[in-house]
């Protein structure tokens, strides 16, 4: 059975939408929960600290326990002072769940390069701010499940959002160093891909917003965060009751023996079907089984 006892979490933009769900039910299966939200808009602008209030009164009022932060993850100081929060009221930090996010949404040709900085300092910068001194911390009590928050806008595209792709995919890179990393401590690193109606998708989903609400969601963001998890590395499409796996497949591809000379364009060309055959691909969990798979290739027995 899955819970939370005596464990810690922090979930930022937790004032609203996903962040709000996934806080909820940490809560309700026990754990303490930093709620941390800057209160701002979609966009970013504005701040306030009634979100977070709300969500803690919510948390309390069932009987768990909660305590709300309003720092921006934006901001470099902010996540040591999140992380702060989570050891002065509790003690310790076991959990954390990025999920702030703001949207800025254009065609790539007219975007401005604010608009490229402010979704790269929240969802990109601001993961690094918060996980870093969150990681030392979880490295010393050697335990520590972290989920982040990708998006199929990075991991596959979505018009318009270039800003918010190339942040969502870069998330999963700090994931995929984070899995191996984290391995020696007991520390698991995941990813999801959410399809939920919140403020920053009510304009896509407007013909489906009953099928996706952002609570089924939170079930496999806790599963992943739980010390049941063993998995590291997932980035999961979790959406509308549907929960299912992401990943990087390398291809077998094609290979010139070195007796028959250097690599040519030619070469590659004649051989796309090869290069792209998508049968007997692997799953590599590192760079490690890359050069394991070239060198079976490379230098047959």
């Amino acid at each position: 059975m899955v819970d939370f006892q005596d464990r810690v979490a922090i979930v930022t933009g937790a004032g609203g939408g996903l962040g709000r769900e996934h806080a909820l039910l940490l809560a309700s299966l026990g754990a303490a929960v930093v709620v941390n939200d800057l209160g701002g808009s979609v966009h970013g602008e504005g701040a306030s600290a009634n979100a977070a209030d709300r969500v803690v009164d919510e948390i309390k009022t069932a009987g768990g326990a909660a305590v709300a932060e309003y720092s921006s993850v934006s901001d470099p100081t902010a996540g040591e002072a999140i992380v702060q929060k989570a050891i002065d009221e509790f003690g310790r930090i076991d959990v954390l769940i990025n999920n702030a996010g703001i949207l800025r949404d254009k065609s790539f040709a007219n975007m401005a390069i604010e608009e490229i900085q402010a979704v790269l300092d929240v969802h990109l910068r601001g993961a690094f701010h918060v996980t870093q001194p969150a990681f030392r911390l979880m490295r010393e009590q050697k335990y520590g499940r972290i989920v982040f928050t990708s998006s199929a806008s990075g991991l596959i595209g979505n018009f318009g959002q270039s800003n918010y792709g190339a942040a969502k995919m870069g998330l999963v890179g700090l994931m995929q160093v984070l899995k191996i990393e984290g391995m020696k401590y007991n520390i698991k690193a995941n990813a999801i891909a959410p399809i939920a109606l919140t403020r920053m998708t009510e304009d896509l989903l407007v013909d489906m917003k009953d099928l996706f609400a952002p609570s089924a969601v939170s079930p496999a963001v806790a599963y992943l965060a739980s010390e049941a998890n063993e998995l590291s590395g997932e980035i999961w499409s979790v959406g509308g009751g549907s929960v299912s796996r992401f990943f990087v497949g390398l291809t077998d591809g094609y290979v010139k023996p070195a007796s028959e000379g250097a690599l040519t364009v030619n070469d590659v060309e004649q051989h796309l079907f090869e290069i792209r055959r998508e049968e007997d691909y692997i799953v590599p969990f590192s760079n490690q089984d890359e050069f394991a798979k070239l060198a079976l290739r490379l230098m047959p027995s």
